[in-house]
């Protein structure tokens, strides 16, 4: 039984996750400094998910392996299949008084369906908008069908956290469930700031110093809205519009997008100081995507003081104020986001003025005050479940 005194050192929580360490992507990033802060707290904390023999990092925590399979279209990315085997035997030793489960894939319905069982709570994070990825594969159709198999989902736990009040919002008005509270996300201020910011390295890329960098930075896939950002560099370029593209990350779309983006500089992926140099040598960072649930990418841009150009969805409003740290637009708005571009372009008090006031809001996110919220809501959920039995 949970005890009344209960502190953050006294949870014991099973993480489950359809990607831990395996490919680097703001969610799991995520999940790893939730796992590292409360292991700083003194709780234990066991990961359940997908291994392979080369992940992108080395994992926060004690992981254990999944059954998993590869997806045909996307295969560096896996399916966890079943929780069985050493997996089920190691959860049930485990003995967690708190389940959380962070993706909608097979393993996550058994393990809320093993916490059910045994009367524990079950925390959900949000950390992506799945049902919009059909859009790009030309089959916006079947958006009603994936958010009813996600509602019937999430409706089985016990409560779920979003990144953001306007993502919580959504999924209250997809009726989704009724307890849903913010885990937001954090900015590393040593990594990310104006002073990161490096002439010689844009030099070298071949970017001048008279040249605005338009920026995009995050993995290169069609759901990052690649098309909708090339689309747009095409219409400045109509308009006589100077600039220069600047793109951080990797992906299988790199091929495709440097043909769109002739004469772009492409630094692949970047990470840590490294990292934050490159996105200061931004001078604007353009953000067309719909599918986060956050915007990892555009808090880290705010932090380096850069003004924001950005499609008007979950992941940025939240974030952005418009018309005073960046621009919020229509999604697939190609001309509206052109304008926007041209006037930061060839405004450069205009940029420096909104840049100032998006550092001045990316300070209010310390990563250990949004993490002690996952932990609370963790103690309430065990406080709401008297006799849970492992």
């Amino acid at each position: 039984m949970a005890r009344a005194t209960m502190e953050t050192a006294d949870l014991r929580i099973a993480l489950f996750s359809g990607n831990y360490n395996y490919v680097r992507d703001g969610a799991n990033q995520a999940l790893n400094r939730l796992a590292e802060y409360h292991l700083r707290q003194g709780a234990q904390v066991r990961v359940y998910a997908p291994v392979v023999a080369s992940p992108a990092f080395e994992p926060t925590g004690e992981l254990v392996g999944i059954r998993s399979i590869p997806i045909p279209s996307r295969s560096e990315y896996r399916v966890p299949l079943l929780l069985a085997g050493k997996a089920k035997r190691d959860l049930k030793a485990f003995a967690p008084n708190i389940v959380h489960v962070s993706s909608p894939d097979p393993v996550g319905h058994q393990a809320v369906t093993w916490a059910r069982r045994r009367g524990l709570p079950v925390l959900a994070s949000v950390h992506t908008r799945f049902e919009t990825y059909l859009r790009y594969y030309n089959m916006a159709w079947g958006e009603p069908v994936i958010e009813a198999m996600l509602r019937r989902f999430y409706r089985r736990c016990d409560a779920l956290v979003a990144p953001s009040e306007s993502m919580a919002q959504l999924l209250r008005e997809q009726r989704m469930n009724y307890d849903i509270s913010i885990w937001s996300r954090g900015v590393d201020r040593e990594i990310f700031h104006p002073g990161r910011r490096d002439r010689e390295w844009r030099r070298a890329h071949g970017i001048a110093d008279e040249d605005v960098a338009i920026g995009f930075l995050g993995r290169l896939v069609m759901e990052k809205g690649l098309d909708v950002f090339s689309d747009t560099l095409d219409d400045l370029r109509r308009r006589g519009v100077r600039y220069k593209a600047l793109v951080i990350g990797e992906g299988p779309a790199r091929e495709w997008f440097e043909a769109r983006l002739p004469g772009g500089a492409f630094v692949g992926f970047q990470q840590g100081a490294d990292l934050g140099r490159a996105v200061s040598c931004m001078d604007v960072l353009f953000n067309p995507s719909v599918t986060e649930t956050f915007g990892n990418v555009t808090l880290e841009a705010m932090a380096c003081g850069l003004p924001v150009v950005a499609a008007a969805a979950t992941g940025s409003q939240s974030l952005v104020d418009n018309c005073k740290s960046g621009r919020l637009l229509p999604p697939g708005a190609i001309h509206q986001f052109a304008e926007a571009l041209k006037a930061y372009i060839e405004d450069p008090a205009l940029r420096a003025a909104h840049g100032k006031a998006g550092e001045a809001r990316a300070s209010e996110f310390s990563w250990d005050k949004i993490n002690q919220a996952v932990a609370d809501t963790y103690l309430r959920l065990i406080r709401q479940k008297p006799g849970a039995k492992a």
